[in-house]
């Protein structure tokens, strides 16, 4: 759906108390995303990092021919761990070289970013079959990509296997390179997937990397805030699911929910 139009289309009514699904999902994906980025480095400013149109639509060009370079390769060569890593690059590359810039300065994820960033999904998926030893700066550049494809999906159900995926990732990142960043981000994506037991592990070998206790709680004051969106969140999620279900049941629609996190500011919004 192109930003600014005025269609919705819903498969369940989400009028009164099921419209705060989206209120409470925006807050916790503002935390989620700025949370250990802002910890380790500061603000950061996403659409200073992309120059002209033209600059973009070249580099664009430049990691599609790469990425249909490399899959001419994978067809002599099917299941090549390391081709399918370069893959997965290419395509996440040719995903964020294709954001337009809105009228506010900020960065919108295009139609054909989403559609590179699926395709590195998916090459990031076969990867892990093909590799024991999974690429730590790999899985770092994955992690990041999907939980913005998870924003940039369609439905919630989609926006789950992402989230899910991203966690995966991320926790390849926080085993091979534990550090403040790495874990804190791990223990907020858990949160995101209910996997608290995961997350308050993480938080803990998070809490070890602080170098003051200042940093320590803020770290904590961080998890639990997001800890109680996500709780919150959890229980909308499943009131919907039972909206969606029970109107499927009717023939109102496929029961797949419209998600939520789609349009999200801070250049996460989807255009056309």
């Amino acid at each position: 759906m192109a930003r600014g139009s005025n269609e919705h289309r819903m498969v369940f009514d989400i009028r009164g108390k099921r419209r705060h699904v989206v209120k409470v999902v925006y807050a916790i994906l503002a935390l989620l995303m700025g949370a250990s980025l802002f910890l380790v480095v500061g603000p950061v400013n996403i659409a200073g990092l992309f120059g002209t149109s033209n600059s973009v639509s070249a580099a664009t060009g430049q990691f599609e021919e790469q990425a249909e370079h490399i899959e001419h390769k994978l067809v002599k060569e099917p299941g090549g761990a390391d081709l399918l890593l370069a893959l997965t690059k290419a395509r996440i590359n040719a995903g964020n070289s294709s954001v337009a810039k809105n009228s506010e300065g900020g960065i919108e994820y295009t139609v054909e970013s989403k559609q590179q960033l699926e395709k590195a999904s998916e090459a990031w998926s076969e990867y892990l079959k093909a590799t024991k030893e999974p690429s730590v700066a790999g899985a770092e550049v994955a992690s990041q990509a999907l939980f913005t494809l998870a924003q940039l999906s369609r439905t919630t159900t989609e926006s789950e296997a992402n989230i899910q995926a991203a966690t995966g990732a991320q926790k390849i990142v926080a085993e091979g390179r534990p550090s403040l960043n790495s874990l804190s981000t791990l223990s907020f994506y858990s949160l995101y997937t209910f996997d608290y037991k995961a997350a308050q592990k993480a938080l803990k070998e998070a809490s070890t990397k602080t170098n003051s206790k200042f940093e320590r709680e803020n770290l904590e004051n961080q998890f639990e805030e997001i800890s109680k969106r996500a709780h919150e969140f959890q229980k909308q999620v499943t009131e919907a699911n039972k909206a969606a279900k029970a109107g499927a049941k009717q023939g109102a629609g496929s029961g797949s929910l419209e998600n939520p996190l789609g349009g999200l500011g801070g250049g996460t919004s989807l255009s056309e």
